[in-house]
């Protein structure tokens, strides 16, 4: 199977393990949900280290912790019509492809990708990304390859 080459400001379909479930000891996300690439980067020769940040209908309790996804973009990009958060206060780690992307069935593996972030929101969340990193305020989960 040809996977699509990861980039920045995609939404992928993707099994997120959230830190608590992670702590909790389990090793896949209870449930599928659209996540952003935020980092894409190729290391020893091959790997791609691909870096994703959560989308959630739930609005965070620290409104720094969260971005809201204007309704325009959600359409855009197949997102159902409640409002979306992506989340920057915690994120996934892994090699692409990894196990926990999620085509559509009966689909082939590009259909992991649902679209893209406009330049603008993108540049917004790696600002606020940045921001909880120099504030140690972020919190990476490593995904096995």
């Amino acid at each position: 199977m040809t996977w699509p080459a990861p980039q920045v400001g995609q939404i992928i379909r993707y099994a997120y393990l959230w830190k608590r479930e992670a702590d909790a000891g389990l090793e896949e996300g209870r449930k599928d949900r659209p996540a952003v690439i935020v980092v894409a980067r190729r290391r020893d020769g091959s790997e791609v280290r691909v870096v994703v940040a959560p989308i959630t209908h739930a609005p965070p309790s620290d409104p720094n912790d969260g971005l809201e996804i204007p309704r325009a973009t959600c359409r855009r990009v197949g997102l159902d019509d409640e409002r979306q958060w992506i989340v920057v206060s915690e994120l996934n780690s892994f090699i692409w492809p990894g196990p926990d992307l999620r085509p559509l069935p009966g689909q082939g593996s590009a259909s992991v990708i649902m679209g893209l972030l406009p330049a603008k929101l993108s540049a917004t969340v790696n600002e606020r990304l940045q921001a909880r990193i120099m504030q140690r305020r972020i919190a990476i989960t490593t995904r096995g390859e």
